[in-house]
């Protein structure tokens, strides 16, 4: 079993927008996360589209590296979350001489792709 993970941080999308992303490819097949993510219109399509492609890129290294096969195909989304990555606080003028505070979040998203977990009996099958 191949697992790898992608961390993509200090994203400047709110995490309450990315999760909305996030959710519509949590446990789906890694191409195809990507297809959805390549049309999805909300902005925060892109950052987790290059985070689910670099998670894929890394699985693909990592079983060379452990010389396994890998097809991408057999790669699904086991595990994808955003958290909330530093606040940048900004100050705006308001009426009166006062100042109002304006909140620009950042998010840390993280993907983590492998492939299905084979039983001991279907891989001595197979050998």
């Amino acid at each position: 079993m191949v697992e790898s993970i992608a961390r993509a941080r200090h994203i400047r999308v709110t995490p309450q927008k990315a999760r909305r992303v996030v959710d519509l490819i949590r446990g789906k097949q890694a191409l195809e996360a990507l297809a959805i993510l390549k049309f999805a219109p909300q902005g925060a399509s892109e950052p987790v589209y290059k985070a689910v492609a670099s998670a894929i890129a890394n699985a693909r290294v990592k079983a060379d590296n452990n010389n396994e096969y890998l097809d991408e195909r057999d790669l699904y989304i086991s595990t994808v979350f955003v958290d909330e990555g530093a606040t940048l606080k900004r100050f705006r003028p308001r009426a009166q001489g006062r100042a109002g505070r304006i909140n620009k979040r950042t998010s840390h998203i993280t993907v983590v792709v492998s492939t299905p977990e084979v039983d001991n009996a279907e891989q001595e099958a197979a050998n």
